[in-house]
């Protein structure tokens, strides 16, 4: 039985070898500590709940939703939006509901990409930009985001016949695995580079939220013309602790929203009504909560790096989002260094190079555990060393 060309192209899993030796472990009945997974651990805010429970008990809401989503829901992102960075939103034309961003990343390849096309994709970065390019029939042209430039692309060295070949450029920031933030500096040169090469950003801002310094994240739909070129991923997930949820939104430039919209009215039938309803609710009322978020995060954020740098490391703190990323120590792969930390300190570790292969070198924490696993996790890891 002969699979699709298109999936034989799929990278291989590098996980593999590691999540064996995870089974393994669980099997003899070792306690792991998995700092692996960047999925919050505290529960969905209780009025987001109880939004939901309200909604899911009306008739009218168990009915096929439109591929869009509801407009209750595009304008409280638009809404958002205009609190948060300013930025003036059309929900109608401008923003499209996601069954969350992971699925709008995936298919908007599908949109814009020929066999033989080419898409600028951040290494090291999150999987899914290449897996959607790959499957879409388009080849990924690799970024090198490196320590030495901040984790920020050079658009100099994207070489000229690369940059007229390609029709999508992702961009991530807050970045995973990195942390790293970018500027609103950085979003201009971004805009101006793709209008020069007639080229769609799009930016997955899902950790726009999980930022640790008085300065916010800003959005690249701030940027004067970017509605001409570029559209902007969030979701719910990461700020409201709504993983399990799926929803998301795509919003700017309102062609490319079209786009994916009727992509979108092929492929799926949209999010359960109820919980546009609760997201929504979310946008509107649970900012309380996000901010408590931050602060937890920080506080592990803080005892993570602190632990570290005691051991012998030298790294900086990251501004944003809930991961250290850090290198291995010398003589290690990324791989055999989580595979020696796990053996050892009974501790997962998110090898880098399952990022891309400028993720060599690496490794990824996820701040997604109670402090005290935390601190327990960093004397393993001490002992091991």
């Amino acid at each position: 039985m002969q699979e699709a060309q298109r999936l034989q192209k799929l990278p291989p899993y590098l996980f593999a070898r590691i999540e064996k030796k995870i089974e393994e472990c669980k099997a003899r009945g070792v306690d792991l500590i998995s700092l692996g997974i960047g999925d919050p651990d505290k529960p969905t805010p209780s009025l987001v709940i109880e939004e939901l429970y309200k909604h899911a008990l009306d008739p009218e809401n168990h009915k096929y939703p439109t591929s869009a989503g509801m407009i209750e829901f595009r304008k409280a992102v638009a809404d958002w939006y205009k609190k948060r960075f300013g930025v003036e939103l059309d929900p109608k034309d401008q923003i499209v509901t996601l069954i969350g961003s992971k699925e709008g990343i995936a298919h908007i390849s599908f949109c814009y990409v020929d066999s033989g096309d080419v898409n600028l994709v951040p290494d090291p970065g999150y999987p899914v930009y290449g897996i959607g390019t790959i499957l879409a029939g388009g080849e990924p042209y690799l970024m090198e985001l490196s320590e030495d430039n901040g984790f920020l692309p050079d658009f100099d060295a994207v070489p000229e016949e690369i940059a007229r070949r390609a029709k999508l450029m992702f961009l991530n920031y807050p970045n995973n695995p990195t942390g790293a933030v970018a500027d609103i500096e950085f979003f201009k040169k971004a805009v101006d580079f793709a209008k020069e090469y007639d080229i769609i950003i799009c930016h997955d801002a899902a950790y726009s939220e999980i930022y640790f310094e008085d300065k916010k994240p800003p959005s690249i739909l701030e940027v004067d013309g970017a509605m001409d070129v570029a559209i902007e991923f969030n979701s719910l997930s990461k700020p409201y602790n709504m993983t399990g949820w799926r929803i998301g939104w795509a919003a700017g430039c309102s062609k490319v929203i079209e786009s994916l919209t009727r992509l979108k009215s092929n492929l799926d039938s949209g999010v359960f009504q109820a919980i546009q309803l609760a997201g929504a609710a979310a946008l509107k009322e649970a900012e309380e909560t996000v901010e408590e978020m931050r602060q937890i995060y920080k506080e592990r954020r803080d005892l993570v790096v602190d632990s570290l740098n005691k051991i012998g490391w030298s790294i900086k703190k990251p501004e944003a989002t809930f991961y250290v990323w850090a290198p291995v120590p010398e003589g290690y792969t990324s791989e055999s260094f989580a595979e020696y930390i796990l053996e050892k300190a009974a501790v997962v570790l998110t090898p880098g190079n399952g990022y891309g292969k400028h993720g060599e070198g690496y490794f990824r924490i996820a701040l997604t555990v109670e402090k005290d696993k935390l601190e327990e996790a960093m004397e393993r890891i001490r002992k091991a060393l």
